[in-house]
């Protein structure tokens, strides 16, 4: 494994995310929108990776960032074998109707190397705010 680098390491992890708007919980008139999303990291690699940290910006429509950092994802610190994944649910909460979320994991191999595995940039939104 020492002949692998940080950036072959981020590419063995791939995430991918799936959003929803949650009506029954946002308040439109109270700047309150609500999403859930279901985020899947799949480990691509040969190397047995465990999940260790997160870190998110998220950022509304009028440009305000909110800055989320923490151990592991929804209290886990999840282990993932190779050809494997692990998926978990979440939410955010936006002062307006459109938004974004990006960010990485801090990933630790079984050989030790510590990584980040990037998240890439996705929208959070109201159905039908965007053409």
């Amino acid at each position: 494994m020492a002949d692998m680098d940080q950036s072959e390491l981020r590419c063995t992890i791939k995430v991918d995310v799936e959003t929803v708007y949650l009506p029954n919980q946002s308040s439109p008139a109270d700047r309150r929108f609500v999403f859930a999303y279901r985020i899947t990291i799949r480990n691509v690699g040969k190397t047995p990776t465990q999940l260790l940290t997160r870190s998110w910006l998220i950022t509304d429509a009028d440009g305000k960032v909110q800055e989320v950092r923490g151990d592991g994802v929804v209290g886990e610190q999840p282990h993932i074998p190779p050809g494997s994944h692990h998926s978990y649910s979440s939410g955010a909460v936006l002062e307006t109707p459109v938004g974004t979320m990006e960010g990485s994991y801090g990933m630790l191999t079984n050989e030790g190397t510590h990584f980040d595995a990037s998240i890439p940039l996705f929208r959070l939104a109201v159905p039908g705010v965007l053409h």
